[in-house]
């Protein structure tokens, strides 16, 4: 399919400098690209790409004097090339509508309309799945779990006993819904299992990575709020709660009973202690490690975590540590000779 510059100018609602009648006929990246590729450029600091990439059209947010391609310029060029992938890129290879004779279904389950039951899904007694939603080969959703409507759970996803996902949920391959709360108590010189008899609860439009696992409460519910997307590896304790749409990056670790306010923002492996309060809009660097509550919209990083700026500086002071050492010997050298002289001096007079 081709399709003309100006076409996709008016589908994304933004304008063409250059050659409106180009044809496109492909999506790629900046490096990749080829003629009758588009192209988007979201980060100002590829920009140096716009002169040698082959690609025909660029998605930009302002548009460049002496470029190549055609530029169509959008707003926000990162969620116009989303748009474009999602209305023109390669769809999604679901099972069939129905389900699959090699799935295994409990008593009273409750399935939605046009659901797709892949090979080898194992559906617990009084489960409810939602209208619409995709189980690919081998997931597990377990007895008296709800899952909602438009979900797609990609294979060996699992959802444990009671638990709750809302609508446009998506678990990513081998992600854990429900998984038990790390709980033990020392007796008699033996750690002895702590029940967890709570639930994990997704709300809706939540994103879980490949392999991440979220405990269930150990009474109560772990809660993941709604919009928020988590990457793979992530491992969320039980009774944490997340507001709404939080960043949760991969190889994070949140520990039992921490509380994330809306909209924050934790980097790859960064590690947050229990107990602990987090503030709307706060983000913490990756590879911070978070050992006390901290307010809205701060900035945290380092281990112990504390304020962007204040790392910042103490990062400075310690690259220049070489050289302050050196100035320190030299102002000891030179005092140790002011010392003799006024001692030299001192005797003199005497």
């Amino acid at each position: 399919m081709q399709i003309r510059a100006q076409d996709v100018a008016a589908f994304l609602g933004g304008s063409v400098v250059g050659d409106a009648d180009t044809l496109l006929s492909g999506i790629a990246g900046l490096n990749e690209a080829k003629t009758g590729d588009l192209s988007f450029l979201a980060n100002p600091k590829y920009g140096p790409m716009l002169a040698t990439t082959q690609a025909s059209a660029v998605l930009v947010a302002e548009a460049r004097e002496g470029i190549r391609p055609a530029q169509i310029v959008v707003a926000n060029p990162d969620l116009a090339f989303a748009k474009l992938v999602t209305a023109f890129g390669p769809k999604p290879i679901h099972p069939a509508v129905g389900v699959h004779p090699t799935a295994v279904i409990g008593e009273r389950v409750q399935l939605g309309a046009n659901v797709r039951i892949g090979p080898q899904v194992v559906i617990g007694d009084d489960a409810v799945i939602g209208d619409d939603t995709v189980l690919y080969p081998q997931v597990v959703i377990g007895a008296q779990a709800q899952v909602g409507a438009d979900c797609v759970l990609y294979a060996h996803a699992s959802v444990r006993e009671r638990c709750r996902l809302g609508s446009r949920v998506i678990l990513q391959p081998g992600a854990v819904i429900g998984s038990d709360g790390f709980g033990y108590a020392l007796q008699d010189g033996k750690h002895t299992k702590i029940p967890q008899v709570g639930i994990a609860v997704v709300e809706d439009d939540v994103e879980i990575g490949a392999n991440t696992t979220i405990d269930r409460a150990r009474f109560g519910k772990t809660r993941i709020g709604a919009g928020t997307k988590i990457d793979n590896l992530v491992q969320i304790a039980h009774n944490v709660e997340t507001g709404s749409h939080c960043i949760i990056v991969a190889q994070v670790g949140i520990a039992g009973s921490t509380r994330l306010g809306n909209y924050v923002t934790l980097g790859g492996q960064a590690g947050i202690t229990g107990h602990i309060t987090i503030g709307d809009q706060a983000s913490v660097t990756a590879q911070s490690g978070v050992s006390k509550s901290i307010p809205p919209k701060a900035i945290m990083r380092g281990s112990p975590a504390q304020e962007f700026k204040a790392f910042q500086a103490q990062e400075v002071h310690l690259r220049r540590l070489g050289t302050t050492q050196q100035t320190v010997k030299s102002l000891e050298q030179r005092v140790a000779e002011l010392e003799a002289l006024v001692k030299k001096l001192t005797e003199k007079a005497g």
